[in-house]
C-alpha cells in the first residue's frame, strides 16, 4: 500500500516491517537556489536541510575555519598547567582508550607535547585487565613512576571518584579532556575540564570526536608555544596532525554534517592520500588500498577495524605503536600483527553473533537484546551487540559475565537513546557511559538479574511496536530510473563526502526493476547478485549478507541501493549497491 504523509513523500509498507520514505521531487521554488547543479544532488541537500545555495556551497566544500580553541572552557587552564610542567620538565602521561578514537588521541597528544618539549608517556589501559576509562590502580601506578600530570583523552568525564583519587591519594594533577555525554556531575576535582559537551562552554561545536578534542588542545598548545618564543616555530604545523583525526572521527561515528568534522576530515583524508605516515601507509598495503584513493569508507572498513583490532583481541599499545611508528620495517611487523588479529575478529564475531542469538531465543520477541555469558570476548561484545541491532533492529546489550563483575557493550536504534536508559539505570551499575547509539557499563554480578529486567521494562516503554514488529525506515534521498544513473552523477554525487554518520552515503531507490538474472556470490553464497532492468538499461547489483533472499525474490522487485563505481582493467562501470529489496506492488 502506497501513502503520503505530511510532508509529501511516498512510503510504501510492506511485510518486512521496513517503510520506505521517499523525499518527494524538489519544486521549481525549491530548487531554485540550486540552479545549475544536478537536481539529485540538490534534492539530498534540500532533504538534509541545505535549503540555501550559500549553505549549500559551504557543505560541499568541506572547509571551514575552525573555531579558536582557547573558546573551549578549560583549555586556558590546561594549557598554563601544560607548559609548566614543560618549562619544570615534569612527566606528563596522556592516559588514552582502547578503540581507535582513544589511540589516536593519545597518539595524537603525545606526539604534540614531545614536539614542543615535554616529557611525556603514554597510558593506554588492557580492556580485558582494566576495563575503560580511568581506574584506581592505573593511576596509583602512573604516580608511583614518577608522574605529576595526567591529561585524559577521550575518556574521564564520568570518573569522579577515579579523578578525586588521583588527586587526593596520588598527587597527581589531572586534565580530563573527553566527548562522551556529560552526567549530572563532572569531575571537579580536575584541574581542567574540557568537553564541548559540558555546561558553561561557549566554543559552538559540540559534536567533535575524542580525537578532535585532543587535536584542538595540541593546536592551543602550539599557538601558545609560538606566542611565548617569538619567531620559534613548533618542528610542524599542526595540521599535520589532522590524518589521526580523521582515522579517530570517522571510526567513532562523530557526525561528518558538522563543518569543523568535515573540514578536519577532509585535511585528514589528503595527508593520507598523499604523504601517509609510515604506520598508516603499511596498513593501506595489508588491506589492499591504493593510498591515493583512500577516503572516509577506507577508515571506516579497512583503517578502523584494524586499529581496533588490537585493543579487541590484544593490547592497544600495538596500534598506538604502529601510529607512531618511525621505521617502515616497525611499521610493516605491526600493520600484520593487526592484520591477522583484524581476521580472527571477524571469525569471534560471527561465531558469537549466532551464539548470542541462540542463549536469547527468538530476539524478534523482545524489545531489547540481552545476553550474557563468561564465553563472550570482552573485545568483541560491541560488534556483537552492533550486528544484533543490524539484524534484528532493537537494542542490543551483550555482556562478558565476569566471576564478580560484568562488562557489557549496548547498541541501539533510532529514536531510543541508550546511554539515557543506562542512566535510569545508574543505581544497579558501577559505571557506564557513552553515546545516544553505543554506550557501555560495569555491573556487580548480583545485580544483573535485576538491571536485565529494568533495560527491558524502560525499552517496552520508550520503543513502538506496530503489527509486524518494531517498524524500520528506510529514508530514500531520492527516486530515480535507470536511465538518471551516469559516470557524472556519481561524481556529483562524490561532492557529499566525506560521508558516514549523520552525512550517509546517498541512498538511491528506483521502483518496478525486472531480475533478468540472479545468484550468490562470496563463501557459502552469503552475497546477493542481481541483474536489474527497465525497458532500456541493465546494471549489476550486489547486496552484501543478502544471499538468503536470491531464491525467494519475485521477478519485479523496488531496490534502495547506493551507486558505486567499479573499476577493472582500465574499464568504469556502474554498480548498484543494495541496501535493501522489496517486491513491487
Amino acid at each position: 500500500m502506497i501513502e503520503r504523509d505530511r510532508q509529501n513523500s511516498v512510503t510504501l509498507h510492506t511485510a518486512t516491517s521496513k517503510r520506505w520514505q521517499i523525499a518527494p521531487e524538489l519544486s521549481q521554488s525549491q530548487y531554485t537556489p540550486f540552479r545549475g547543479m544536478n537536481r539529485v544532488l540538490a534534492t539530498i541537500l534540500f532533504q538534509r536541510g541545505l535549503t540555501d545555495h550559500a549553505a549549500a556551497m559551504r557543505f560541499l566544500a568541506g572547509e571551514t575555519e575552525l573555531a579558536d580553541p582557547f573558546k573551549m572552557r578549560g583549555v586556558n587552564e590546561a594549557i598554563s598547567r601544560i607548559r609548566r610542567a614543560i618549562r619544570t620538565g615534569e612527566l606528563i602521561v596522556v592516559y588514552g582508550d582502547f578503540d581507535a578514537d582513544g589511540v589516536t588521541s593519545t597518539a595524537l597528544l603525545v606526539t604534540a607535547l614531545r614536539a614542543v618539549g615535554a616529557n611525556v608517556k603514554q597510558y593506554i589501559p588492557h580492556r580485558v585487565d582494566e576495563g575503560y576509562g580511568l581506574n584506581f590502580e592505573a593511576l596509583a601506578k602512573i604516580a608511583a613512576f614518577g608522574a605529576k600530570l595526567v591529561i585524559t583523552v577521550d575518556c574521564g568525564i564520568r570518573s569522579i571518584e577515579e579523578v578525586e583519587y588521583g588527586v587526593d591519594q596520588c598527587k597527581l594533577d589531572m586534565i580530563v579532556t573527553d566527548h562522551h555525554t556529560v552526567g549530572a556531575d563532572i569531575p571537579d576535582r580536575a584541574l581542567a575540564v574540557i568537553n564541548p559537551k559540558q555546561p558553561g562552554c561557549k566554543y559552538g561545536e559540540d559534536m567533535l570526536a575524542g580525537v578532535g578534542i585532543a587535536y584542538r588542545l595540541a593546536d592551543a598548545l602550539f599557538r601558545a608555544t609560538k606566542n611565548s618564543r617569538g619567531n620559534v616555530q613548533p618542528p610542524f604545523p599542526v595540521e599535520d596532525l589532522l590524518d589521526l583525526v580523521a582515522i579517530g572521527t570517522v571510526a567513532d561515528l562523530a557526525p561528518l554534517d558538522r563543518l569543523e568534522n568535515r573540514a578536519m576530515v577532509n585535511g585528514g583524508l589528503r595527508l593520507m592520500r598523499e604523504n601517509p605516515r609510515l604506520g598508516i601507509k603499511a596498513l593501506l598495503a595489508v588491506s589492499g588500498t591504493d593510498p591515493s584513493k583512500v577516503d572516509a569508507g577506507t577508515i571506516g572498513f579497512r583503517i578502523g577495524p584494524r586499529i581496533n583490532a588490537a585493543g579487541r583481541l590484544a593490547s592497544a599499545s600495538d596500534a598506538y605503536k604502529l601510529l607512531t611508528a618511525t621505521t617502515e620495517a616497525e611499521a610493516a611487523l605491526l600493520a600484520a600483527e593487526l592484520n591477522t588479529l583484524n581476521v580472527r575478529r571477524q571469525e569471534l564475531t560471527a561465531d558469537m553473533q549466532a551464539y548470542a542469538a541462540r542463549l536469547v531465543g527468538d530476539p524478534r520477541s523482545v524489545p531489547l537484546i540481552f545476553a550474557a555469558s563468561a564465553e563472550f570476548q570482552p573485545g568483541i561484545v560491541g560488534l556483537v551487540a552492533g550486528r544484533l541491532t543490524e539484524e534484528f533492529y532493537r537494542p542490543a546489550v551483550i555482556v562478558h559475565r565476569g566471576e564478580i563483575e560484568s562488562h557489557g557493550s549496548c547498541r541501539s536504534i533510532e529514536g531510543f537513546n541508550i546511554t539515557e536508559a543506562l542512566d535510569d539505570c545508574a543505581e544497579l551499575l558501577i559505571r557506564h557511559g557513552g553515546h545516544a547509539q553505543a554506550a557501555g557499563f560495569t555491573v556487580h554480578n548480583d545485580n544483573l538479574a535485576a538491571f536485565h529486567e529494568r533495560l527491558l521494562a524502560i525499552a517496552g516503554e520508550r520503543i513502538h511496536f506496530g503489527p509486524g514488529g518494531i517498524e524500520r525506515t528506510v529514508k530514500i534521498d531520492a527516486e530515480v530510473h535507470l536511465g538518471d544513473l551516469t559516470l557524472d552523477l556519481v561524481e556529483e554525487l562524490k561532492r557529499l563526502e566525506p560521508t558516514g554518520n549523520s552525512n550517509p552515503s546517498p541512498l538511491l531507490g528506483t521502483r518496478g526493476l525486472t531480475i533478468r538474472r540472479r545468484g550468490t556470490v562470496g563463501a557459502d553464497g552469503a552475497h546477493l547478485k542481481l541483474w536489474l532492468a527497465d525497458r532500456e538499461r541493465e546494471f549489476e547489483a550486489i547486496g552484501f549478507r543478502m544471499g538468503a533472499l536470491c531464491d525467494d525474490l519475485p521477478e519485479q522487485v523496488n531496490v534502495a541501493y547506493q551507486l558505486d563505481l567499479n573499476e577493472y582493467n582500465g574499464q568504469k562501470r556502474l554498480q548498484l549497491v543494495l541496501q535493501d529489496v522489496q517486491p513491487a506492488s
